[in-house]
């Protein structure tokens, strides 16, 4: 058979052609020729939209579709001296030449400096898929400070972020340089250990947010808040403070919020009244607002409280 001329195809039939590949063929394909990769990423709008899952500790990329159907992983690989084998391919990454051997679902690259080809492999990937990012790791690190930096200032969204704050004045510096990019972010986890030196300070707010040691997240952060969904654990916010966000809330603040909920010793039943009301007794009570747009249902549980919101029919 012939080869099949395909960068001779019209422009609007090259694009049609360009959308019906999935993601293997997508990818594979713009690693053959550096024409190749300039007609796809001129499609880039009309791609289809992907979740690029980032494992930095392994240097790992997992590139799915938003139905979890389609699947491909890029696997990154340092090297020194020559690497020789009949199956490797010489493919061009963002202006790097990159041997690349390629699998079923898989490609693995070989780089110089690894960590530079991770970020080059991302960018590549941009150009190729509408992307959305979710990180995979359980630590920081200056890789994963460098790489969320970039993507940062790439304008990327995030599915899935996690930031880890242990004490250290990098992480403290790293935290201002990115605070005020949260609106990108679809659900951020944070974990803190306590550190009398350093409260983070939201500049923006992510749609949901996670916080696993909040103990230095104040009444005054949370009234500020504008996500949609609210997770605290082991808070030191108490009935008083449950009291001023509930009535600011039936006034018609916290527009976006769709769920909160509050774990921490202070929550009790003994506690001050909350909306002229012992705790207990909100268990599995719905309140609306004073306009009665919306109505909240509410779930006690011990030293927690749970609300759930939605539009009043």
């Amino acid at each position: 058979m012939f080869p099949f001329p395909l960068l001779r195809l019209p422009g609007v039939v090259l694009c049609e052609v360009f959308k019906s590949l999935n993601i293997e063929e997508k990818i594979k394909l713009s690693l053959c020729s550096k024409k190749i990769s300039i007609q796809i990423n001129n499609a880039q709008l009309y791609s289809q939209k992907v979740i690029v899952g980032l494992d930095i500790r392994n240097q790992h990329i997992e590139v799915t579709s938003e139905n979890i159907k389609d699947a491909f992983k890029i696997i990154n690989c340092s090297y020194t001296g020559t690497i020789e084998n009949p199956d490797m391919q010489q493919c061009q990454i963002e202006g790097h030449t990159v041997p690349v051997f390629s699998f079923a679902k898989r490609i693995t690259t070989f780089w110089k400096n690894d960590k530079e080809g991770f970020l080059s492999v991302i960018r590549h990937l941009m150009k190729i898929f509408q992307c959305r990012f979710s990180i995979n790791n359980d630590y920081n690190s200056v890789s994963y400070e460098k790489t969320i930096s970039e993507l940062f200032n790439l304008q990327v969204e995030f599915m899935k972020l996690t930031i880890y704050l242990r004490g250290s004045e990098d992480e403290h510096s790293f935290w201002n340089q990115i605070s005020n990019k949260f609106g990108l972010v679809e659900d951020l986890r944070i974990t803190c250990v306590f550190d009398p030196d350093f409260t983070p300070v939201f500049t923006s707010w992510p749609q949901k947010i996670y916080i696993l040691n909040s103990d230095w997240f104040t009444v005054e952060s949370l009234l500020t808040c504008t996500c949609s969904t609210i997770t605290l654990w082991n808070s030191t916010l108490g009935n008083k403070d449950l009291d001023v966000v509930l009535r600011k809330w039936k006034t018609g603040g916290f527009q976006n919020l769709e769920g909160m909920k509050i774990i921490g010793r202070n929550i009790t039943n003994k506690g001050t009244a909350v909306l002229e009301m012992r705790l207990m007794e909100l268990d599995g009570m719905v309140i609306q607002t004073d306009d009665g747009s919306k109505k909240a249902t509410f779930k006690l549980g011990y030293q927690s409280i749970e609300m759930s919101v939605t539009v009043s029919q």
